[in-house]
Order: structure tokens, then sequence, then C-alpha cells
């Protein structure tokens, strides 16, 4: 079983298994020559100011969802124990909590993406105030992987992958949350960038206190197209794994449309009292 977009579907374990697959033609030169680095070989540009569109569980995402309102969350018995006991106070001088990996996409706001140098593509959102690195590669340094301590977004690994087209996935599973089509597939792998993250300190998936632990993996897939009219959009699937709180992978799918520049960009700090 996986929990997609809020809703349940079933799907092999074996989907949830597929690596991120770097496209060799792109990651090779001819005749042996130095490999191209990920700026040079990205298939489609995902930089620029994107802004969150909320279509679908606006109470949960623009609202502070009630204390106890798990609703359409795979969680298992302790979880849900720690979620009915969880209280604001608890949350004072760790108001970031719900602004994790797992859950930073779902927090409404804005997104400027851009490369921090030629392998490592930066994320950082006006809500909370929060910065990720996508690390192309996959080699891990001395800070990255076992060797760095938990952090609330974590170390991402980054790969241009062989993804379907949205026009794919959608025909795989029809419409979001739905059954899946044949075969158990899901809207996902959908797009030209695939990316792991573990490395987490624990959080929240809601704010209202549902728990996700140090031990959760996180896999993502974006996409971005443009439309007819020249409305540029950025599509990101999440699937997130916890073993410790989770009885099921639980999977989202977030939109972000593409703003010209960063008019409207607001830096705000974590805040556990309410969602931007």
């Amino acid at each position: 079983m996986i929990h997609r977009a809020e809703a349940w579907v079933c799907v092999p374990v074996v989907a949830l298994i597929v690596g991120l697959v770097v496209c060799n033609g792109q990651a090779q030169g001819r005749g042996g020559g130095a490999q191209p680095t990920a700026r040079a070989s990205a298939p489609k540009d995902f930089t620029g100011y994107w802004v969150a569109v909320v279509t679908e569980h606006w109470h949960l995402r623009m609202l502070m969802p009630p204390k106890g309102d798990f609703s359409m969350l795979p969680l298992n018995a302790e979880a849900r124990r720690l979620s009915g006991m969880w209280t604001p106070a608890q949350d004072a001088g760790s108001e970031c909590r719900a602004y994790g990996a797992p859950a930073i996409m779902r927090v409404p706001g804005r997104l400027h993406i851009h490369w921090a140098d030629d392998n490592t593509l930066q994320i950082d959102t006006d809500s909370g105030t929060q910065t990720r690195l996508l690390h192309f590669g996959g080699a891990a340094t001395p800070e990255s992987a076992t060797a760095m301590q938990p952090q609330w977004q974590g170390y991402s690994v980054a790969a241009f992958t062989n993804g379907p087209t949205p026009a794919e996935a959608t025909g795989r599973a029809g419409r979001a949350g739905g059954p899946a089509g044949r075969g158990g597939r899901v809207p996902g792998p959908a797009g030209n960038l695939g990316v792991t993250t573990t490395r987490m300190k624990a959080g929240y998936l809601r704010k209202n206190g549902v728990p996700y632990s140090e031990s959760t993996t996180l896999q993502e897939y974006y996409d971005t197209f443009t439309e007819p009219d020249g409305n540029s959009w950025l599509v990101v699937t999440s699937i997130i794994t916890d073993p410790q709180y989770l009885t099921a992978p639980y999977a989202t799918t977030n939109h972000f449309k593409k703003i010209p520049d960063g008019q409207g960009w607001d830096p705000t700090p974590c805040r556990a009292d309410q969602v931007r």
C-alpha cells in the first residue's frame, strides 16, 4: 500500500524502490571525455521563483489543523498517541519541526531555486527561511551521509532521471488520489529530476504534532512544463517512508507556478502556531 496524495492506492513495493536512473547519454561525454556538470546536463530549467498553488486540502495547509486531526495519514498507534498528546507549548524553541524536508513543500509560500555551484541545486523557501541543497554525483563528502548530524533539511542526493512525462503518469494513475492504473502504478516517478533525502531531524508532517522520525527517507520527483498560455509550472511528487511512525509510504503532489522575479519574496521564521 502507498498513501498517494492523501488517499489510499495499492502499488507493488518494487515501484517504491525505483532508483534515480542517471541519463547515460548526458552523464558521459563521447569518446571518454570529461563528464558534463549537472548544470550543463540539466534536461530542463528548474531555476527561478515559484509560488505554491494550493488546490486541495486547503483546510490542512492554509489553516492550523485541529489537535488530533491526522485524517488520511497512514499512522501507527504510537504516532496517533503522540499526536493526541501534542500541545503548541512543547514546540517552544523548536518551531521548525513542521518545516523539515518531508513537510516543507506542503507549506504555502515561495521557492527560489538556483544553482549554488555546477553540481549543487539550491532551494530556498521564504516560509520558515529554509535552504535545501540537492547534491548531484551521488558521492558522499565528509559533511554528508553518516558523517553529518541530522538537520531539518537532511542530506539530499539528486540525479536527472528517465521518468515518465506528466501525461504518461496521469494516464497510469488517473486522477490524483484515485486508484492506481494497470500494474498498480502511481503518478511517478514523473519528471526529470529525482531526489533522495536522509539524515533528517525528527519533525512533524503536520503542524499539529503528527510526527516523523530520524529514520525517515524522502523520495522526490520534480517536473516542470509550460502551458500554451505561457504559464510555467513545477510539480513535486514526494514519497515519505518512516518505519517508526508510518504503516505505509505516504505520498503527496505539490504544485508551484513560476513568477517573473522575487517580488513578494517574504522570508519569515518558522512558526509553531499557524501556517502562513
